[in-house]
């Protein structure tokens, strides 16, 4: 068996702040979504039905956190996913439980 590993020397600050921003069903239907196609606020909160202001505000921590960005395009805001690391966490657990889309 091969030995643990652990890097006493890294802080994991920014994994964990990570897994705790996805550790909500609404943003991780957010990244699921996000990660197949860019999406502006409006196409979100009818895809989930959820009222626009709880949509807003799961898109501004997830934007505040560096996991996701907005692009403007004319008046529309649209979101996609920047975080490699939230990616292949959501990625990954989705193929996990069987809903993956590989």
């Amino acid at each position: 068996m091969k030995p643990v590993a652990f890097d006493k020397n890294k802080s994991y600050e920014r994994e964990a702040e990570i897994l705790k921003v996805l550790g909500h069903p609404i943003r991780l239907k957010i990244i699921a979504g996000l990660i197949s196609q860019a999406c502006n606020v409006k196409k979100i909160w009818e895809c989930l039905e959820l009222p626009q202001a709880t949509v807003s505000q799961h898109l501004a921590l997830l934007k505040n956190k560096g996991i996701i960005v907005g692009e403007r395009d004319g008046v529309e805001v649209y979101y996609h996913v920047v975080s490699d690391q939230a990616r292949h966490i959501v990625q990954a657990l989705f193929t996990v439980n069987g809903c993956g889309k590989k």
